[in-house]
């Protein structure tokens, strides 16, 4: 049981209290993110005003990723240093709060010089309550085994928000000129981090602590033990090495916008067309996926991204751009599950938001590192053509069927941590601690 949550958790109640706020901060997320409502907005604002070229934009871009790598510093302190007497609550109502500022801060800026600033402190604010709230989910998944299910509400509801984000953002870049579109953006964004402090504070039960100098002492051993682990390392090389497949994102809104002639308006919509994809992952994640070993589903979901991101070169006019959007929402979804899942899985009792936002650093590094080599290779190795990005991307996904193995997996299911023991089988649902895969 969790001792930081308290047994109210293992109730239904609860677990649905735990499913609003996944839904309530992650839609925040969806919206709030540089990635959410403010990317096209500002991709358009660079493009247009300044005629930036594809890799200055992810470049620039790429700065705001830096906060997400370097998560497992704020999961240390959430983990180790209460604030205000709360390891979650705090850090989450401050984060939403500094998301607020920083947002408000865009609406009256256009330099890209200070907007890098404005937009750092939304980007720390989001990667913070992030974090915190993957704590949250460790914590309370390992103890429940619902950790794939959480996953999965939080991505759905991220979806959600993410193609309303998408449709607003592309109807901005449309009808307003780029730096009025940018600062409109930012004025919608800068409220919606209100409904994750009405979560954090109506639904998430937290009691007070304070630091315990000999908990923390074992907490930190545990630690160190934990990372001396072959299983753990593996896990991580497996996450960057799947995420690691240089990006096509900016390259292809460039082909979109300069070659294939789209208006912003319905590059927007595309967007909204790949989280409606999302979204259907979502909803039959728990229908066809659920029951699914770890092992198999993380095939199944290199199997769908190596074919969806291959579709790209059949990329050429508004249709067959829909739908190879949807399709690879839709494979996005489940390979996020997937390797979520599977991370949290992995990480420590008494140190979940440390080691949980160490696994997802990982996944931000390569995603951010493998965006820069994309673009890299679209405008200088492939003269501007998608096509050889296209395969080269495809390439790299399939690669991840070779390190499958080196999980050893078995028929570990979802959601089932290691170092837990199903009692009565995998279809029972029952789980009691112990020592495996050491």
């Amino acid at each position: 049981m969790n001792e930081q949550f308290g047994p109210a958790h293992t109730d239904a109640p609860a677990r649905n209290r735990l499913l609003v706020f996944f839904a309530l901060v992650y839609v925040v997320e969806g919206v709030g993110q540089v990635s959410g409502l403010i990317a096209q907005p500002l991709s358009y604002f660079l493009k247009e005003v300044h005629g930036w070229t594809p890799l200055q934009v992810t470049a620039y871009l790429a700065i705001f990723n830096f906060p997400w790598i370097i998560k497992p510093i704020y999961g240390a302190f959430s983990d180790f240093l209460p604030l205000f007497g709360y390891r979650r609550k705090s850090y989450l109502v401050a984060a939403n709060i500094c998301a607020i500022a920083g947002f408000l801060w865009v609406t009256r800026i256009t330099a890209p010089g200070q907007l890098v600033w404005a937009l750092q402190l939304t980007a720390y604010a989001m990667a913070i309550s992030s974090t915190v709230c993957g704590a949250v989910l460790v914590e309370n998944g390992q103890t429940l085994g619902e950790s794939g299910r959480f996953v999965n509400q939080q991505w759905l509801w991220f979806s959600l928000a993410a193609m309303a984000a998408s449709i607003t953002g592309g109807q901005l870049a449309q009808h307003l000129s780029p730096a009025s579109a940018l600062h409109t953006a930012a004025a919608i964004v800068a409220v919606a981090p209100l409904a994750a402090l009405f979560g954090t504070i109506f639904l998430i039960s937290e009691r007070k602590t304070r630091v315990d100098v000999t908990a923390l002492r074992d907490t930190f051993g545990g630690v160190a033990a934990a990372f001396k682990k072959r299983e753990l390392w593996i896990v991580g090389m497996f996450l960057f090495l799947y995420y690691f497949s240089p990006g096509l994102s900016t390259p292809l809104y460039y082909v979109m916008t300069d070659n294939l002639k789209f208006s912003q308006g319905y590059i927007g919509i595309l967007g909204s067309i790949a989280s409606a994809g999302w979204i259907v992952g979502a909803l039959f994640y728990r229908r066809l996926f659920d029951a699914m070993s770890t092992k198999r589903f993380l095939q199944l979901s290199i199997a769908l991204g190596s074919v969806t991101t291959a579709a790209y070169l059949l990329l050429f006019n508004e249709v067959s751009a829909a739908i190879i959007s949807f399709c690879s929402g839709f494979a996005a979804m489940l390979a996020t599950v997937a390797t979520v899942t599977l991370a949290a899985d992995y990480c420590p009792q008494r140190s979940e938001g440390f080691s949980f936002a160490v696994m997802m650093s990982i996944i931000n590094l390569a995603t951010s590192s493998a965006d820069i080599v994309g673009s890299f290779f679209f405008q200088h190795l492939f003269n501007h053509h998608l096509p050889p990005l296209v395969l080269v991307s495809a390439a790299f996904t399939a690669f991840a069927f070779v390190l499958v193995p080196l999980l050893r997996l078995g028929d570990k299911r979802q959601g089932q941590p290691v170092g837990v023991i199903p009692v009565g089988g995998p279809e029972t649902g029952h789980v009691v601690r112990g020592v495996i895969g050491d």
